[in-house]
């Protein structure tokens, strides 16, 4: 099957933007990409066409990253909602800080999944191709994320570790 450049260059800005957000800096972001790319292109041929490009794009990069991870046994998110909301109109900068601050607070699987729903509007089923989860793994993760995030940015959001786990009740 032939390689078609251009699909693949189309997801490049998108690819960068979950880079920077999984990352945190730019210059490991480039090098992911610029490792996603590479992948991409000498697994071409494991690519199923009518399949969705954009998730396998993206499931590349989830993997890349999570080996890089591994090798480097770090987890760092210095500027991840910068990128994200670089496009946003006039935000309020102690809002971004806050936001920022608590999305470095969320687990990585949590951050992950909240990113790619969220940010890159992928829908449960290419998150959950992308990330190689069940969707009902996405939709926990998603759900537990989105609490936590909330609480992070209330007025809980003070407190070392809150958990919001906690503020759950039995429901009959």
């Amino acid at each position: 099957m032939l390689m078609d450049s251009a699909a693949i260059a189309e997801h490049i800005p998108r690819l960068r933007r979950y880079a920077r957000a999984l990352a945190g800096d730019r210059h490991r972001a480039d090098d992911l990409v610029q490792d996603t790319l590479e992948r991409a292109l000498v697994k071409f041929h494991l690519w199923r066409p009518g399949s969705d490009l954009r998730a396998w794009m993206f499931s590349i990069m989830h993997n890349v990253f999570i080996n890089q991870l591994k090798a480097r046994r770090e987890l760092a998110l210095d500027e991840a909602s910068e990128a994200a909301l670089e496009s946003a109109p006039q935000s309020d900068p102690l809002a971004v800080r806050d936001l920022d601050a608590a999305l470095r607070r969320l687990p990585a699987e949590q951050r992950e999944v909240l990113l790619l729903v969220g940010l890159e509007q992928l829908s449960y089923a290419e998150a959950s191709q992308a990330l190689g989860v069940p969707i009902g793994t996405v939709m926990s993760r998603l759900s537990r994320a989105r609490e936590r995030l909330y609480v992070l940015m209330s007025a809980g959001a003070d407190l070392p570790d809150a958990n919001p786990a906690t503020n759950l009740k039995v429901v009959k």
